[in-house]
């Protein structure tokens, strides 16, 4: 239970509707006449209770109370007349009263600022005031009853920016799902798990290989997605955040998309077609784009300088109504990805979605990624040592690679984008040496220690350079890539392929991968170094597959139990330190509110 406390001068009959309205939030209301009477009411209050200060003349609507003092993802927040904090803020909120000898909320708020962060939300046209006459609070209250406050919290629910077809194909009615679940007392947790499950239940549908099957696996795939925007709308109109909400919402998208993946490919299996290279490609294509919007993001997250002209023109578009949807559509975000995957799963057939999915993957990958290198080259920003720490941790360094920067990095000079030149170098024979030598060599076993050496070489110095937040695409570009090869030269055929086993392997790395993603997105930093070195880094991992593909060469299904005991003990390591961080003390509430498509 929460409480509120009522504070200031009396003001009739306006004091009963103001503790009814905060009830109606979950809060317990008692009144506090002084100073002493305040701070011995908040030093009675249960330590783990979230607690409120309200100033009796408070006049506004319901929900702009709710956004200040009920948001758990923040320690305190504040409007005009209230000010509300969780157990981590309460003393410093009782050292604010003490220090100012006041109960006045914004006084409060600001002495409070001090010490902790203080939310302060955006109202728009919602109403939070502390009249000071009868006339302006009669002016308020008009203000108030001029605005419907449900219908301001069911539009606030959904994301200020989000694609083309989530915003005009579903969030018109899943927002009304999303209050239906509310009233009902239904959790975002709940509506993200049962979306698991439905795109599980599409992708055993797709698994069938039928066209019955196929199908159904496309309604179910939109049902999924459907229930995908229930759940952040839901925890939006609710303010029902949580880490375990995060860790969920962090990881469910991908793993729903790529079990759809391995589904299809099973479905195909069935028809007799071969299509688990097309799938695992389309799993490394969608991975990596991913990885060059974090990189770039965490590289630029807090950099210093002017915006280049790239960038400027990206606003300009923006002014132009069609061009942002038009733009927005090009990228392939997930609502537009998953509508066309359902259809073509629906009306076609497995290698068709494939090809399709590559095709358009691989040309908003380019023109995205076309995007940020022309901002990076035309805005020469100064980063900061954060960006530089958070480019190193999406790198995945292993031990082998680490040995090479410790011992490198006093002859390595800083060279305009040497980093990724050598990143790349090294990338790029290796993928080239993995498809051109002879199946079974060990040539790509020799590529594999060049490439860890040249990674070495590559993180040697901190990751300042306008280009460096594309080393650790790179990276993830050069490894699954050539487990992919590897694996589809290996001679292994029928049911000992070792391409399903190596699905399973980079989708394992790459649940580690995004895991460290939205770690470094909460403010806490990767998984630890233990975990790191533990599972080899990028260039340990690229090593042991490559001498595996030599050893088991010839003999019929040898790799592909390799590459799946491989994928087994990765899983089981990233996974069970996954959970435990997540269901941590220290894990953060992350959750996306940027509407930037995934």
């Amino acid at each position: 239970m929460s409480t509120a406390i009522l504070t200031g001068p009396p003001t009739g009959a306006a004091v009963p509707a103001l503790g009814d309205g905060l009830r109606t939030l979950g809060f317990d209301v008692v009144d506090a006449d002084s100073c002493d009477d305040l701070a011995a009411r908040l030093a009675a209050l249960p330590a783990h209770e979230r607690v409120a200060v309200v100033d009796r003349r408070f006049v506004g609507h319901p929900h702009a109370l709710r956004l200040a003092l009920t948001d758990p993802r923040f320690p305190a927040g504040a409007v005009s007349g209230a000010v509300g904090v969780d157990a981590t803020a309460r003393q410093a909120l009782l050292e604010a009263v003490t220090d100012k000898s006041t109960t006045d909320p914004d006084r409060l708020a600001e002495a409070l600022g001090r010490a902790v962060q203080v939310h302060r939300p955006e109202l728009g046209v919602l109403v939070a005031a502390v009249p000071d006459d009868e006339a302006a609070r009669a002016e308020a209250e008009r203000a108030v009853a001029a605005v419907d406050d449900e219908a301001v919290r069911l539009r606030s629910a959904v994301k200020s920016r989000d694609g083309f077809f989530t915003t005009f194909f579903i969030s018109p009615y899943s927002r009304y799902i999303a209050r239906w679940c509310a009233r009902r007392g239904l959790t975002p947790n709940q509506v993200t798990t049962a979306s698991l499950l439905v795109a599980l239940a599409a992708a055993a549908c797709a698994a069938t290989g039928t066209r019955p099957g196929y199908i159904a696996a496309g309604v179910l795939l939109i049902a999924s997605f459907v229930l995908d925007c229930t759940d952040g709308q839901l925890a939006r109109y609710s303010l029902r955040y949580s880490k375990l909400g995060a860790w969920l919402d962090a990881t469910f998208d991908r793993a729903k998309e790529y079990a759809y993946y391995a589904g299809l490919a099973l479905g195909a299996a069935r028809g007799g077609d071969d299509v688990w290279a097309l799938a695992l490609g389309a799993m490394i294509l969608q991975s990596v784009r991913h990885v060059v919007d974090f990189s770039f993001n965490e590289a630029n997250h807090d950099a210093v300088a002017n915006t280049s002209p790239t960038a400027a023109l990206s606003d300009r578009l923006d002014s132009v109504g069609w061009t942002v949807w038009a733009r927005r559509v090009v990228v392939l975000p997930i609502g537009e990805r998953w509508a066309l995957i359902a259809v073509l799963t629906a009306a076609t057939t497995p290698r068709t979605v494939f090809v399709v999915l590559l095709i358009g993957c691989a040309l908003a990958g380019c023109y995205t990624t076309a995007g940020r290198l022309l901002r990076s080259v035309t805005r020469r920003a100064a980063r900061t040592d954060r960006a530089a720490a958070a480019l190193a941790e999406l790198a995945d360094t292993g031990p082998v690679a680490e040995g090479v920067a410790r011992a490198g990095a006093r002859a390595t000079r800083r060279v305009p984008a040497a980093a990724p030149a050598l990143a790349f170098t090294g990338a790029a024979a290796l993928v080239a040496t993995a498809c051109l030598a002879p199946a079974g060599s060990w040539w790509p076993l020799l590529a594999a220690a060049v490439y860890a050496l040249t990674s070495g070489a590559a993180v040697s110095i901190p990751l300042r350079g306008f280009l460096d937040w594309l080393v650790p695409p790179i990276f993830r570009a050069a490894e699954y890539t050539t487990v992919l090869v590897l694996a589809a030269r290996s001679g292994d055929t029928g049911v000992n392929s070792a391409l399903p086993a190596a699905f399973g392997l980079v989708a394992a790395v790459a649940y580690h991968h995004y895991d460290t993603v939205y770690r470094i997105r909460g403010g806490t930093g990767a998984p630890p170094r233990g975990l790191v070195r533990a599972t080899g880094g990028h260039e340990g991992r690229v090593l042991v597959v490559a001498a595996a593909a030599a050893l088991a060469y010839g003999h019929n299904g040898s790799l592909k139990l390799v590459l799946a005991t491989l994928a087994g003990v990765l899983a089981l390591m990233v996974l069970t330190e996954s959970i435990r961080f997540w269901m941590s003390s220290e894990a953060p509430a992350v959750h996306d509110e940027t509407g930037e498509p995934a």
